[in-house]
């Protein structure tokens, strides 16, 4: 068989099924989820282990972060520099993990955004509580498997003697699953491991009594209820609301400020600032008058109210509401136990945990009962030389193979008879003698205790609760590390505050210009002719509303766009172009400007002379971009636009024809071509309105005068006739 055709055997569907599984699990199991045991994923646990290495314990000197990343890929971590790097920064970031496993010397970023320095500038070590998860490593008291390359070795785990996943916390994204894990603090953690030692089913109602709550280094205030995280802690998966922890500072003549000093986490300072400063000049929250960024080393943001009547707890909800200021906290419990990623629930992370470290206790006292054995082996080889000590130099200065007959003579092994022969002369006098058996004498004290410890699930188990006392010890409440940052209020009872902050309606004028400049000017009535627009533009549109209401623009792109009245640039200046406020194309020529009423009908024609009738709320659009209304054909525009207000309609085109017809031959549609409204031979359509027909026909001529014609029944007809002339001076746009 060829190789063409093995490969014509091969079904696609198999191949990329077997390719893509294998793919998900490598994410999975090697990238995205942490160990239930230790809390790390494989880059973590490597970049740990790499420093171990290197000897960058606590009490060493730094080293250039370069170094530790260019470790980290050589030996053990086959990926790019900057993901390596980016896992060392957040580590050391006090802002990101609650209980920092590397203490960084340099720039490693900031709460607001700012990335850290380069890894060449950057100085790290590790920290001890990154002692505590090695403690013990070389004891074999954890699996290790080969490297990448087979040429070195790494821990598949860490002994992990500090609760790193609950304490940490953990996010990540696989395929088809994700973590996210938040922190918590030590002292609670251990409080509740050191219950389950003694109650493994204990109900989580009481497990909650231990850990109220995550505790996150950034502090805030979780605003749940009790039942809430009750039930995210059975479940394993939940929200959680953060909220930024403020006072009122009091100052002079009854004014105040709210001072901010805790955001949620994983909240970017730096943008939040810049959110609520959008949102007072958006007018969100026109109760707010500014915010001051006075941050050191710690938090310090400060809101200042429009006036010292405002509610501050009205202030606040507002910025709950519209603002990072809360945020929610997804909660996925998901990580891997015994190579099988699982959303576990509290219970079974904290028994994983003490599972984990019963079973290092075992293999480390395993470890150093070999030790003990191996130990006590050598130092009874000794005592046999001091007992023999003629003897045993008489062998070694006759004997040509004296380590053959010193172990067929006292019936030792090799590793003893090795031991004697590398023994130095000093070590031969009385008082070394003394020192190897109050040796051999502890160690077999010591050997006695492994040996029982090992016997005894009970002795296990206090060992390791004695450990987690110790932790708990140096992890207090009481120290500034082990103190609760994060405060829990059960009481979410919202408070009852009308947050439709709408300024008050007030009448003003919109105007706009040719060239496309829009502004607004306060009140009605005001002389166009006195109004100054730029160098080169003029006066083409002004509507009178309320601030409060909506406008709707008509392009001759056949689009209706909707813009908030109140959003609208103030008078000052020549106001803003309108394409910053709608997406308008080159081009595209504003036809009409409508306030807009949910209650009217618009009569919209094209060049081309068709039409129909649309009502207002088929025309409102939330989008920039606007919403199409009239189709149009390549060589069509749209040309005109009015308010239905009577029982005709008048159509007049550049050919000086004007025809009147029934508003009731027009169809209503809410988008389309819409149907003829006058036939031409040559020439286009300029202007369609609406008039009451009893009441005539009321245009405005070239000179800006108001005539009324009543003797219209000439030019009454049918829609898509031709019409009739107009007299001289009737205008062509009415």
């Amino acid at each position: 068989m060829s190789l063409i055709d093995q490969y014509k055997d091969i079904e696609i569907i198999d191949a990329l099924e077997e390719r893509y599984l294998a793919y998900a699990l490598t994410t999975i199991m090697d990238r995205a989820l942490p160990d239930v045991k230790d809390g790390l994923k494989p880059v973590h646990r490597r970049l740990l282990y790499a420093m171990r290495q290197l000897n960058l314990s606590p009490n060493s000197s730094f080293k250039k972060s370069a170094r530790i990343v260019g470790e980290v890929m050589g030996r053990f971590h086959p990926h790019g520099d900057q993901a390596i790097y980016d896992t060392l920064v957040r580590l050391a970031q006090d802002f990101s993990v609650r209980w920092p496993l590397i203490d960084g010397q340099g720039n490693f970023g900031n709460i607001d955004g700012d990335n850290a320095a380069a890894m060449r500038y950057t100085e790290s070590k590790l920290t001890s509580i990154s002692e505590l998860l090695l403690s013990g490593i070389d004891e074999d008291c954890v699996d290790f498997r080969l490297t990448y390359d087979e040429v070195d070795k790494e821990p598949i785990v860490l002994p992990a003697n500090f609760p790193n996943l609950l304490a940490n916390g953990s996010s990540g994204i696989a395929v088809g699953m994700a973590t996210s894990i938040p922190p918590h603090n030590v002292e609670e953690i251990c409080n509740a491991s050191l219950h389950l030692i003694k109650h493994r089913n204990a109900h989580f109602d009481k497990l909650l009594d231990f850990i109220p709550g995550p505790d996150f280094p950034t502090g805030g205030e979780i605003f749940e209820d009790r039942n809430t995280l009750l039930d995210i802690y059975k479940t394993g998966k939940g929200n959680i609301r953060i909220r930024a922890k403020w006072k009122i500072e009091r100052k002079k003549r009854g004014l105040w400020s709210i001072i901010v000093n805790e955001i949620p986490y994983q909240v970017n300072k730096g943008k939040l600032i810049e959110k609520i400063a959008q949102l007072i000049i958006d007018k969100k929250i026109p109760i707010l008058d500014d915010i001051r960024d006075e941050s050191d080393e710690n938090i310090r943001l400060v809101l200042v109210p429009r006036n010292r009547d405002i509610n501050p707890d009205q202030l606040m909800e507002a910025l709950f509401n519209l603002s990072d200021l809360e945020t929610k906290f997804t909660v996925n419990l998901n990580a891997i136990n015994n190579n099988i990623p699982k959303v576990h629930n509290l219970r079974e992370l904290i028994t994983a945990w003490l599972d984990h470290k019963k079973d290092v206790l075992v293999r480390r006292s395993e470890f150093n009962l070999n030790q003990i054995k191996s130990r006590m082996e050598i130092l009874s080889g000794y005592l046999i030389v001091y007992l023999n000590l003629d003897h045993v130099i008489k062998i070694i200065r006759e004997e040509d193979e004296p380590k053959d007959k010193l172990i067929k003579e006292y019936n030792l092994n090799e590793n003893q008879a090795n031991s004697i022969l590398n023994m130095r002369l000093r070590s031969l006098k009385k008082l070394e003698e003394i020192k190897i058996k109050e040796e051999f004498d502890a160690l077999q004290n010591d050997k006695t205790s492994i040996n029982k410890l090992l016997k005894s699930d009970k002795l296990q188990w206090s060992m390791v609760s004695q450990e987690i006392k110790e932790i708990k010890k140096n992890f207090s409440g009481k120290t500034p590390l082990g103190k609760r940052r994060t405060k829990i209020n059960f009481d979410t009872k919202i408070l009852n505050f009308d947050l439709n902050f709408n300024e008050p309606s007030e009448p003003i004028t919109i105007l706009l210009s040719r060239q496309g400049w829009i502004k607004t000017l306060k009140g009605h009535g005001h002389n166009i002719n006195d109004i100054k627009f730029k160098d080169g533009d003029e006066f083409l549109i002004y509507i009178e509303v309320i601030s409060d209401g909506k406008s709707l623009i008509f392009s001759s792109n056949g689009k209706f766009y909707t813009v908030e009245n109140n959003q609208l640039p103030s008078g000052r200046g020549y106001g803003d172009p309108l394409s910053s406020i709608i997406d308008l194309q080159d081009g595209d020529n504003i036809v009409s400007l409508h306030p807009y009423d949910q209650n009217f009908e618009v009569l919209i024609a094209s060049k081309k002379g068709y039409g129909f009738i649309a009502s207002s709320k088929d025309l409102l659009s939330n989008r920039k971009a606007g919403k199409q209304i009239l189709n149009l054909t390549n060589d069509d525009e749209a040309v005109s636009s009015d308010i239905i207000n009577g029982s005709h309609v008048a159509v007049i085109g550049e050919n000086k024809k004007m025809l009147l017809f029934a508003k009731e031959e027009l169809p209503k549609m809410s988008k389309g071509k819409g149907v003829r409204l006058q036939k031409y031979k040559e020439g286009n359509l300029t202007r369609a309105i609406s008039f009451e027909f009893e009441k005539g026909l009321n245009i405005m001529d070239k000179n800006g005068r108001k005539r009324c014609f009543n003797d219209i029944d000439i030019w009454l007809g049918k829609r898509g006739q031709a019409g009739k002339k107009v007299p001289k001076g009737f205008p062509r746009n009415f």
